[in-house]
């Protein structure tokens, strides 16, 4: 989700079109030219350290201080380690979703101090879900515009599945009475990056909107190693050598993170949660990109979902504490290839919901018209619970509706984290 601090260092680099090495994504050498001797230029980066806050009430701003004061030495200690860390995140335990609309109510001017206090240390915070029950809330989408308005940093989710209940159907139409409530609360549809529907997502998660806590005070770490993959997968004699050569990098890297992360939370005294491996994308570090170096193909066309799961297999193959989805990402306006081949239309919501049943997160910032109906949303909603359920496995989903839109339309949100591309047909 959008933050000043990663906004800042994407606009550093200019992230606004392909670099020129991804222009021809079949090269068979690895064409950028970098410091082999930084984590960086071995195509990883600490996307988020994020602290796990053990409270029962929002207004605990003192639990969220201390967490804030851990990610600050956090940072340091993965900084003075020559890693790039773009974020830090506080994610708290789902104590919004047992209280009543009126208590929930007077909950935001609490809700609004600390994600002032948070967004004055350059952080980001998840209340984690405010629906847990498989239940219907007329109040929860207007309460959801008014957090999105009284706050800066703030994310949240709501229950679409999960492991005792099932498929949420009822809880599944709240989200998506929700979801359009959030788009239509800051111009230009922007408040959808703060809210996802959550299937199946374990405490712990350390990516946004879906990340939550439970239980003691907690850390886990989410990378940012799209650029990794295709640097394995590039010059690959063939699919096990590219099998072989991504393992012992993901290996290699997620070790050493882990050993820095292992060690910082021993002397916090806190819960090591583990690493999140799916390799997250950003702009031209792109994961469509690494699929392509694999495949040869672009993106969307045959042999795209086969990259997929064995990117998958992989990830969940490697010997560090794991934690999250532990999957592909696949969010299309975060990643410059992937939205290239939305607008040159190689694939569609039907195939990013295929590519999820081996591999991936689900639906992540995927652009649709703004007037979807509520019942399409609902529908998309309970189609990616479904699959969750049925594969027992985490997804979410995370629209970007898009005001007076129409599938096909350009999208330019003028972000500078954002890639333009295509609006997608809800359905």
């Amino acid at each position: 989700m959008p933050d000043p601090s990663r906004r800042r260092f994407l606009a550093s680099l200019g992230i606004v079109a392909l670099s020129p090495a991804l222009a021809n994504p079949f090269l068979e050498t690895d064409v950028l030219v970098r410091d082999e001797s930084t984590p960086a230029s071995r195509g990883v980066r600490v996307r988020t350290i994020t602290a796990g806050v053990a409270m029962d009430r929002i207004a605990d701003r003192a639990a969220v201080e201390r967490a804030l004061e851990l990610l600050a030495r956090g940072r340091k200690r993965f900084e003075d380690a020559g890693y790039e860390v773009q974020t830090t995140r506080v994610t708290m335990p789902p104590v919004l979703a047992s209280l009543d609309a009126k208590a929930r109510e007077a909950a935001l001017a609490s809700i609004a101090d600390i994600d002032a206090l948070v967004t004055s240390k350059g952080a980001v915070c998840s209340l984690g879900p405010v629906l847990t029950a498989d239940r219907a809330d007329a109040e929860l989408a207007p309460w959801s515009s008014e957090m999105v308005k009284a706050t800066k940093s703030t994310s949240f989710s709501a229950v679409i599945a999960s492991p005792d209940g099932g498929v949420h159907a009822r809880g599944a139409m709240a989200a998506a009475q929700m979801m359009r409530a959030v788009a239509e609360a800051v111009p230009n549809g922007k408040g959808s990056f703060r809210f996802a529907a959550a299937a199946n997502i374990p405490a712990g998660t350390p990516f946004f909107p879906v990340g939550w806590h439970d239980g003691p005070a907690s850390l886990a770490i989410g990378l940012e190693s799209a650029d990794l993959v295709r640097m394995a997968f590039t010059g690959a004699k063939d699919i096990d050598d590219a099998r072989r050569r991504l393992a012992e990098r993901l290996t290699s890297e997620l070790k050493l993170v882990e050993t820095i992360a292992a060690e910082l939370a021993k002397s916090e005294k806190v819960v090591y949660r583990g690493i999140d491996p799916s390799p997250a994308p950003m702009g031209d570090r792109s994961i469509g990109a690494a699929l392509e170096a694999l495949t040869g193909v672009p993106f969307g066309d045959a042999g795209t979902l086969r990259a997929c799961a064995l990117v998958t297999e992989v990830l969940k193959s490697i010997p560090v504490r794991q934690c999250g989805y532990a999957g592909l990402m696949l969010p299309v306006l975060e990643d410059t290839m992937l939205s290239k081949r939305a607008i040159e239309g190689r694939y569609g919501m039907r195939d990013l919901l295929l590519f999820s049943s081996v591999c991936g997160t689900g639906l992540d910032v995927v652009p649709v018209p703004g007037d979807t109906p509520i019942e399409t949303l609902s529908n998309i909603l309970l189609d990616v619970a479904a699959q969750s359920v049925k594969l027992k496995k985490p997804l979410s989903a995370r629209l970007y509706l898009i005001p007076g839109a129409k599938p096909g339309d350009p999208v330019h949100t003028g972000d500078p984290m954002l890639t333009d591309a295509v609006v997608f047909r809800a359905s």
